[in-house]
């Protein structure tokens, strides 16, 4: 299984973006539809204090980033040494 996990859908412009970013950068990971899987939406809702907000991208040290932007992301798989 991949270090990262994206949970996000479809029709989010923010998941597209950070799936697309990952892809780019040769970044392995799980992406995880919460549409087609209720349990991980209620794990989103779980990871965010109760907030629906996708996509979360949850790293193998236990830390997540939600809806983060390109630079935030980049900067966290830098700092895991993913990139």
């Amino acid at each position: 299984m991949a270090a990262v996990t994206m949970y996000g859908a479809d029709w989010c412009g923010d998941c597209r973006r950070s799936k697309r970013f990952m892809e780019e950068n040769d970044v392995a990971f799980t992406y995880v539809d919460v549409e087609k899987d209720l349990t991980a939406a209620a794990k989103v809702v779980e990871i965010n204090g109760g907030a629906q907000s996708i996509p979360v991208i949850v790293f193998e040290d236990g830390t997540h980033l939600t809806e983060p932007s390109d630079n935030d992301l980049k900067a966290k798989l830098e700092a895991l040494s993913i990139l």
